[in-house]
C-alpha cells in the first residue's frame, strides 16, 4: 500500500465519521496494514540506553547494600554485593563500556566531537573499573565485610561508584549518544545496530541482556527492593 492510497483511506473513514458513521466504522473503514506487524528493532542508540537501565538498577542495589553495610546491626549481604560487582564487570562494564570505547568515542573524536566529555569518560570507566576489582576483592574470603573499618570503606566505595556513574550515564543518554547518532545516515545506523547485536551476541552469549536484566531482577528480590510501589514519595 502506497503512502497516496493510506492517506485516501485515512480520509474515506473521517468523511465516514463526519457525516454520522461511528467512530468504530471509521475505524473499520481505515486501511489496514499488510501483512503482521513486526516489534520494532532496536536501534544502536536505544540498545546502549536499555543497557544504562540495567546498570542503573544494579546502582540501585549498590545503594541499598551501602545503606545496610552502615547500620551495625545489619548482617553484611556478601554473596548478593559479589554477584552485584560481577554484573558490572561482566556486563557493564566487559561488554558495556568496551562497545563505548570501541564503537562510539572514536567516531565522535574521529568526527571532532565531544573530544572533552570522551576524555573524561574514559577515565571515569578507569575509575569505574578500580572500584568493582576492590569490590570483588572485599567479598571474598570468610571473614568477608566482617569489620567495621572494612564495612565503612567498601560503603565509601559503593557510594562514591553511584556518585560518579549516575551523572556519567546521564550525560551519555543526553549529549554523547544524540550527538554519536548524527554521525550516521538511516542505512548507517541500521547496518550499526546490527553490529551491535553481533557483538552482544559474541561476548555475552545470545541472551545476553535477557539474562543481565534476569540476574539484576533476582539481586533486588534478595534484598527485597524489587516492589517499585515501595519507592513512591509518601504523602503527609
Amino acid at each position: 500500500m502506497n503512502e497516496a492510497s493510506s492517506r485516501r483511506g485515512f480520509l474515506s473513514a473521517v468523511v465516514l465519521l463526519g457525516v454520522g458513521g461511528t467512530a468504530s466504522e471509521a475505524i473499520a473503514a481505515a486501511p489496514k496494514a499488510e501483512g503482521k506487524s513486526k516489534p520494532a528493532e532496536v536501534n544502536a542508540t536505544e540498545d546502549l540506553m536499555r543497557e544504562h537501565g540495567i546498570i542503573r538498577r544494579t546502582l540501585l542495589v549498590y545503594d541499598e547494600i551501602a545503606r545496610r553495610l552502615g547500620l551495625r546491626e545489619e548482617k553484611a549481604p556478601v554473596e548478593v554485593l559479589a554477584r552485584a560487582a560481577r554484573l558490572m564487570r561482566d556486563f557493564g562494564e566487559g561488554y558495556h563500556e568496551k562497545t563505548e570505547e570501541t564503537e562510539v568515542f572514536p567516531r565522535l573524536v574521529k568526527a571532532g566531537q565531544q573530544k572533552e566529555l570522551v576524555q573524561v569518560l574514559l577515565v571515569q570507566h578507569a575509575a569505574g573499573r578500580k572500584v568493582t576489582a576492590a569490590l570483588l576483592a572485599a567479598t571474598s574470603g570468610r571473614a568477608a565485610l566482617t569489620q567495621p573499618q572494612q564495612r565503612t570503606e567498601v560503603a565509601r566505595q559503593l557510594t562514591g561508584f553511584i556518585r560518579m556513574y549516575e551523572p556519567h550515564a546521564a550525560r551519555e543518554d543526553t549529549v554523547l549518544f544524540p550527538a554519536f547518532r548524527n554521525l550516521f545516515d538511516e542505512k548507517q545506523f541500521d547496518e550499526l545496530g546490527e553490529r551491535f547485536e553481533e557483538q552482544e551476541h559474541r561476548l555475552l552469549g545470545s541472551n545476553g541482556f535477557e539474562n543481565a536484566l534476569k540476574e539484576v531482577a533476582q539481586l533486588e528480590r534478595d534484598l527485597g527492593i524489587h516492589d517499585l510501589a515501595r519507592f513512591t514519595v509518601a504523602e503527609k
